[in-house]
């Protein structure tokens, strides 16, 4: 068996559950702090750039409230949060030529939620060729842009739209 040395994949790990003492991070990605991931806002919910992306441009959209299941959204949470999803798809296709778009809500850990106390939406951006040898047979993915260029990118986009 081969071993891809991903020693940042840690942070991850421990992130992924919401404890009191840590607090959630998709909560404190909520903040205004220009260095924060977050590249859009709207209305009750916002969009971050998945700091540990499935492919290049991975977002998730989040509400603002912590809530874990979709039926304790409120309409206009869930309005907002669906607007965003719009918008996001239109970003992806025009910021980094997406050919398409994969759009997902992991609903509990046995259905794979990695964070489910707080519910988010990924949108994963998809581009023709975009699986090939090495995720076949090196199970591993390339990420081609760094994330701070790529949410650079997003940001201006959604600005100019929002």
């Amino acid at each position: 068996m081969d071993r891809v040395w991903a020693p940042w994949r840690m942070e991850y790990i421990a992130s992924t559950k919401c404890t009191e003492e840590q607090g959630c991070f998709l909560c404190a990605g909520n903040r205004s702090d220009p260095d924060s991931l977050v590249v859009a806002k709207k209305g009750k919910a916002f969009v971050v750039m998945n700091k540990y992306p499935y492919s290049n441009a991975h977002v998730m959209i989040v509400p603002e409230r912590h809530v874990a299941n979709l039926e304790d959204l409120t309409d206009e949470e869930l309005m907002d949060m669906m607007k965003l999803l719009k918008l996001s798809v239109r970003v992806l296709k025009e910021t980094v030529d997406a050919a398409g778009v994969n759009v997902g809500v992991n609903m509990g850990r046995a259905a794979g939620a990695g964070l489910e106390e707080h519910i988010h939406i990924h949108v994963v951006p998809r581009w023709f060729g975009d699986t090939n040898f090495m995720p076949v047979l090196a199970e591993t993915k390339v990420i081609s842009e760094h994330l701070i260029e790529t949410c650079r990118k997003l940001k201006e986009r959604f600005e100019a739209l929002l």
